[in-house]
This record gives C-alpha cells, sequence and structure tokens, in this order.
C-alpha cells in the first residue's frame, strides 16, 4: 500500500480484513472431531488463505487481472478444502462475494457465480458416496450453493451501490473544480472592469487636478481640489466595489452605473447623449443587470482610454424579442485583437444567451442584445 494511497481506500483495505473472521468456521471440523492430520491440513489451508487475502486486498482497483486470480485461487482452495473439512464452504462464499467488487459486468457476475455452483454440484456429485473423511453431504452442498447466492446476491447490490456513490462523488469533485475555475474567472473580469475602470478616471481626474493646480485662477485652484476630493471618493468606491467583486455582489445597477458613466466622460470631456428610454431598466434580471452594468463600464473605460471622441450615445431600447443596448462614440478607436476586457464582457453576454457585436466604421458602435424572457414581456 503506498503513502499517496487515499485515505478513505487505506480505510476501506483495513475494513476488508474484519471479513477475515469467516475462516473461524474452518476450525469447528478439527475442534470437533480433534486430529493431527487435519489441524495441520487445515492450518495450511488458513495461511495459504492469508496469503490470498493480502494479495486480494493489495489489488485495490476493479477489473484488476490479479483480483480475478486471487478469487480463483480462493475457490480453488475451497474445492481442495470441502471434501475433507466442511468448514472449506467458506472459500465457496468469499468467491462469490468478491466478484461483484471485482467486475462491473453484471452478466459476467451472474455467469461466474453460475460457474462456481456447477463446480460445488459436480465436486458435490463426485464425494457424495466417498468415505467418511472424504464424503460431502447434499445438505453440505445445498448450504454452501445457499449462502454462495445469499452473500454474493446482496453483495451485488452493495457493489453497485458503492460505484453509483464513487461516480456521484466524482461528479461533485468535478462540478466543485469547474465551480473553482469559473469563480477565479468571475474574480478575473470583475476585477479587470473596476479596477480598469477606476484606475482610468483617477489616472484622468489627477492629470485634470495636475494641470489647474499650476494655474494662477483661484477658481482653477477651487476645481482642482474638487477633482483630488473625487479622486479620494472613487479609490473609496472601488475599495468597496474591488470587496464586493470577491463577495460574489457585482454591481450597484444599471441606473447607478449609467449615471457613473456621465460623471466619468463629463471629466474626460466626452457628452453623454442618453436616450430617455435608456433609463426605463424595469424587469432586468440581475444576472442580466450585472452583465449590462459591467458592459457599460468596460466601454466607458475604453472610450476613455483609447479614444479621442466628443460624443457617446447610449440606447437601451426593449423590442416584442429581445433587449439591445447600444453604446456609440464618435472617436478613434485603434483596431488589435480582442482584449481581456471585451472577452469578458462577451462571455458575461453570451452566458446568458445574448450576443455581442462591436463595429467599427465612423467611431465604436457596440451593440448588445439579449432575449426577452416571457415574464418581462409582459
Amino acid at each position: 500500500m503506498t503513502t499517496n494511497e487515499p485515505i478513505s481506500r487505506k480505510r476501506e483495505n483495513r475494513w476488508a480484513w474484519v471479513w477475515f473472521a469467516y475462516t473461524g468456521f474452518l476450525f469447528i471440523g478439527p475442534i470437533i472431531e480433534p486430529s493431527r492430520y487435519l489441524w495441520l491440513a487445515t492450518l495450511a489451508v488458513f495461511f495459504a488463505f492469508v496469503g490470498i487475502m493480502w494479495g486480494y486486498i493489495r489489488a485495490v482497483d476493479e477489473g484488476r487481472p490479479a483480483r480475478f486470480w486471487m478469487i480463483a485461487a480462493t475457490f480453488a482452495l475451497g474445492l481442495i478444502t470441502f471434501p475433507w473439512n466442511q468448514g472449506g464452504s467458506t472459500f465457496f462464499v468469499y468467491a462469490a462475494a468478491f466478484l461483484p467488487f471485482t467486475f462491473v459486468s453484471l452478466r459476467k457476475v451472474l455467469s461466474l457465480f453460475f460457474v462456481e455452483v456447477t463446480f460445488v454440484l459436480i465436486e458435490s456429485a463426485i464425494f457424495h458416496s466417498a468415505p467418511d473423511y472424504l464424503r460431502i453431504p447434499w445438505s453440505q452442498a445445498f448450504f454452501a450453493i445457499f449462502l454462495m447466492t445469499v452473500i454474493g446476491g446482496g453483495n451485488v447490490f452493495f457493489a453497485q451501490q458503492r460505484r453509483a456513490e464513487c461516480q456521484l462523488r466524482a461528479a461533485l469533485d468535478e462540478n466543485l473544480a469547474l465551480a473553482a475555475v469559473a469563480e477565479r474567472e468571475r474574480i478575473a473580469r470583475d476585477l479587470h472592469d473596476v479596477l480598469g475602470h477606476t484606475l482610468s478616471v483617477v489616472v484622468l481626474k489627477a492629470e485634470l487636478a495636475g494641470r489647474l493646480i499650476h494655474r494662477q485662477d483661484p477658481s482653477d485652484h477651487a476645481r482642482a481640489a474638487a477633482e483630488i476630493a473625487d479622486v479620494e471618493r472613487i479609490t473609496r468606491t472601488a475599495l468597496a466595489e474591488v470587496r464586493e467583486a470577491i463577495g460574489g455582489y457585482r454591481t450597484r445597477g444599471l441606473g447607478a452605473e449609467i449615471e457613473a458613466a456621465r460623471l466619468t466622460l463629463d471629466a474626460a470631456g466626452v457628452t453623454l447623449i442618453l436616450d430617455s428610454a435608456a433609463t426605463n431598466t424595469a424587469n432586468l434580471t440581475p444576472p442580466e443587470e450585472i452583465a449590462l452594468s459591467l458592459a457599460l463600464r468596460e466601454a466607458v473605460t475604453n472610450i476613455v482610454r483609447h479614444s479621442r471622441a466628443t460624443t457617446c450615445h447610449l440606447r437601451f431600447v426593449t423590442d416584442a424579442n429581445q433587449r439591445r443596448l447600444v453604446i456609440e462614440d464618435n472617436g478613434q478607436h485603434a483596431t488589435g485583437r480582442e482584449g481581456n476586457g471585451l472577452r469578458g464582457m462577451r462571455e458575461r453576454i453570451e452566458s446568458l444567451g445574448g450576443r455581442l457585436l462591436l463595429e467599427r466604421d465612423h467611431g465604436t458602435r457596440l451593440l448588445i442584445e439579449l432575449p426577452l424572457r416571457e415574464g418581462a414581456a409582459s
């Protein structure tokens, strides 16, 4: 047994030795009718089975050839012992009990059960008329077959149950691993959106305050102080949003995000043109509002960072089948490969059954479409 073997498997192997107690039936005959040769033969068979049992337990995996050979050796030991020690029928029961935990195929298990019963009946027929010290009564033969059927059949149920539990445990482990990966990706996307947007605004306001503070006009100094105060407020808000992102709550709502976009664009000298319908965000589910809010935040961050836009047009439209969020600007964006922000935005939208389209002809037009739920449509 290796040190890398799972603890549960080690515990299971220790419990397997508990079943070793059934070998006590081997010693009933020698105790009732003491005989030196019977005792020596019984002890030899007992120690042979100790070795077989040790080999079976070490071959821990289902379907391993070693397990099959250990079962075959156990059954052969029973055939050798049964004529002169009726307790040898215990080995038949062991072999029948091991089969369901060795072979997954129920047909193969039942076929091997049938083979075992056939061999027991053949041996019993051969030794039924033998001298007393080798005679096998039919009552003992049928009792052995009865135990094989009951214990072996019961183990079929327990083996199938254990396999089902193992499959369920494996499925749960896989789901936990996938959930952990999805959570890491979510946190990475949210931190990118939160910090990318916030740092862009902080840089913008710090640059503006730096220019204003060198001017002579007292009003410019007051405005610079206001910008620095905004930097403090924004960084405090960003710290709270980072904590919320890690905790699982991602945004403050689409309406608040639209207002934050207005302030950010205004600080960058970009005029936000907002359709009146864009403020109608009723009936959005939390996942939809989260996805649209973070998409708007990423779009505004890109406008502030990469474009020299002067206007940004925001529309939010609901028609018979879908919702559309359209963000357009008149800036000049460099065309290139899709970045982490856009990729994360696309993943969120597609996870809700929607799609994201990006056009860069005259300025940039970002179109997000989400399917309209029946409840929302009503």
